[in-house]
């Protein structure tokens, strides 16, 4: 039991936290949310005893040992597989007193120590993390310092991983990581066996790995029960409620106050007038506990281009004299596709994003594009690239000298960054911030093509849900790279695998995505050791209860029906179009390479619709069995 009281704490001069409380269960698995720059990391820093609280108590259950990502990765001459295995004090000290030891007493009790936390399959098992989090054999054989910043976060994660604390505090774990990485990770932290705190803006993740949403809002803290879906409509409900009592006093103030405004001053009616006057005065306001809005995206909309506004035609992509990373890549664009790049890391994903986006040329084959085409792209590394001591109007002043002030600071509004920020300089604004403005000046010009990699990093859950929104909005096509599982789900049409030197459109869905990924690993962390075995049958007793209890929480698959039928409908709309010009006489005067694309177009928007439509059906009937069991 994680017992937080009555906790307060300000942060240079900023009240986080003011009469905190909450008690955590044995063994939950904890998602932290809340805004950003409400307190989430300090709370962690709190809990590890990094900073001190100003009031009240943090209770942890004695000699626990708590575990979470360095804030930077080691760089040196030891191999991942040898930095991720010291990550085990315990075993690492016992081994090197067992090289040293000579009383046969010690030496015994050393080596059952080691048979019970399992020292000897460790290497196994971490081989196994490095290898889910995208480390082959050959790159765990190679030292640290070969790797950048955020593969070194990386090992930095299996590390504490393999050390299997008994509290695992996790601050936006996927943020290093892709799709790939993403799914093994939420399958490894469903399955673990000891407590665990998350922070994450992934809605994906939360639904899937906690039992309990902790909210940090307005210095306060509240336990939810249940995943972020379930949280998100308990909190609905709950402001509703809030809602509909603050209307309900507000009337019954208005009444008593009309009655104290008539009869105040009329001797019959004095002594009830007084009476209500002494209501009115102790009637307390309802607060309500709204959160504040966030300011929405809108992505300046395109002129309509004839399709293809691109095609690519046997290319074969690689660098400079060494090998081809892609071969025999072939596609075509329309204005209206969303397309999501499946795929780990080194594959080629960002290779053919960079082909799309016409900053590498095909070695063979040809690329060809509309005369016309903008094309947009956003990459998170750009964030370097910004002036620190300029502001935001300052970088879109740049791109645009011409014009005015009032238009400048527009178009900055129209991507979410307002007044209050746009004279704010760079290194100022948060992760999230940064990225507005990132998306905002990618998108200046209108482009009939957006090419976005990893979008949603450093993004709040509400800035995705108007980045989700403004997508959808958009007249332009989007390419997708992105470990966001849930946008992909609510944007993307098509999907396409990037594996083994060859791109080839992926007929499943997500869903479908995801097991496959799961099943070429076994996620089960430290399913070799006695003590995680025991841990791991008490966490499955606690998941059955969860899951029972989660059976009447709908809300997670009416979203997802939902979603289903509004994909199901943009697709009938964009086959509607196709058939329009299909009809129109004057189309078939154009040439014979445009009718035949149109043709196929119309194809694929038919085989789309069908599985849309199997989608939606499935959904359907499962929410159906769900009501009514």
């Amino acid at each position: 039991m994680i017992v937080l009281d009555d906790i307060a704490f300000a942060l240079a001069g900023k009240p986080l936290f003011d009469g905190a409380s909450a008690r955590l269960p044995d063994r939950s698995r904890v998602g932290l949310v809340g805004r950003n720059g409400a307190g989430k990391t300090t709370l962690f820093r709190l809990i590890q005893g990094e900073f001190a609280p100003d009031r009240g108590e943090i209770a942890l259950p004695s000699r626990a040992r708590l575990g979470g990502v360095a804030q930077e990765a080691p760089g040196d001459a030891r191999s991942l597989l040898e930095t991720v295995l010291e990550a085990d004090e315990e075993r690492s000290r016992l081994l090197a007193e067992a090289e040293t030891a000579e009383d046969p007493d010690r030496i015994a009790e050393i080596q059952a120590r080691l048979v019970d936390i399992g020292a000897h399959s460790a290497e196994a098992r971490a081989a196994s993390i490095l290898s889910g989090l995208g480390f082959d054999a050959a790159a765990q054989a190679r030292p640290t310092a070969e790797f950048s910043g955020g593969w070194r976060m990386r090992v930095a994660l299996a590390a504490v991983l393999f050390s299997a604390p008994d509290l695992l505090l996790l601050d936006e774990p996927t943020n290093y990581l892709d799709l790939e990485g993403a799914v093994w990770l939420e399958g490894y932290l469903a399955r673990y066996p000891y407590a665990l705190m998350l922070i994450s803006h992934d809605r994906g993740l939360l639904n899937r790995v906690p039992t309990h949403i902790l909210h940090l809002h307005e210095r306060r803290l509240t336990l939810y029960t249940g995943s972020f879906d379930d949280f998100d409509r308990m909190r609905r409900e709950k402001l509703a409620l809030q809602a509909a009592a603050a209307k309900k006093q507000a009337a019954r103030a208005a009444h008593l106050q009309s009655f104290v405004d008539r009869f105040r001053y009329k001797a019959s009616k004095a002594r009830q007038a007084q009476s209500r006057i002494k209501m009115l005065e102790k009637m307390q306001p309802i607060a309500l506990d709204a959160d504040a809005a966030v300011a929405p995206i809108h992505f300046p909309a395109p002129e309509e281009l004839a399709p293809p506004v691109l095609k690519v035609e046997d290319a074969e992509l690689g660098y400079g004299e060494g090998p081809a990373v892609l071969r025999r890549v072939g596609f075509r664009l329309d204005q209206d596709d969303r397309i999501a790049l499946l795929g780990a890391n080194g594959q080629g994903k960002s290779t053919l994003a960079k082909l799309i986006a016409g900053r590498l040329a095909p070695r063979m084959g040809r690329r060809e594009a509309s005369s016309r085409l903008r094309i947009g792209f956003f990459a998170q590394h750009q964030a370097e690239e910004l002036v620190l001591a300029e502001t935001p109007l300052d970088h879109i002043r740049r791109l645009r000298p011409d014009n005015a002030p009032g238009a400048l600071r527009a178009r900055l509004a129209r991507g979410g960054i307002g007044a209050d920020i746009a004279e704010t300089p760079v290194y100022a604004l948060s992760g999230g911030q940064k990225a507005r403005l990132l998306l905002c000046l990618a998108t200046l010009d209108a482009p009939h093509l957006l090419i976005l990699d990893e979008p949603t990093n450093h993004l709040d859950m509400e800035s995705r849900e108007a980045l989700v929104a403004a997508l959808n909005d958009y007249a332009g096509a989007v390419v997708l790279i992105t470990h966001d599982s849930h946008l992909v789900e609510l944007v993307a049409d098509r999907l396409w695998l990037v594996k083994d030197g060859r791109v080839t459109p992926y007929d499943g869905d997500m869903e479908a995505y995801r097991r496959l990924i799961l099943s070429a690993s076994d996620p089960r962390p430290g399913a070799t050791t006695p003590r995680a075995r025991e841990a791991s049958e008490n966490a499955a007793t606690t998941e059955r209860r969860n899951r029972a209890e989660a059976r009447h929480a709908l809300a997670p698959l009416k979203a997802d029906v939902k979603a289903a039928e509004a994909k199901l409908a943009k697709i009938g709309e964009l086959l509607e179009r196709v058939d329009a010009m299909l009809a129109d006489p004057e189309f078939y005067d154009g040439p014979t390479d445009r009718i035949e694309a149109m043709h196929q177009k119309r194809g694929e928007l038919v085989t789309a619709q069908e599985k849309a439509e199997a989608r939606w059906l499935a959904l359907a009937e499962e929410l159906e069995a769900a009501e009514t069991a």
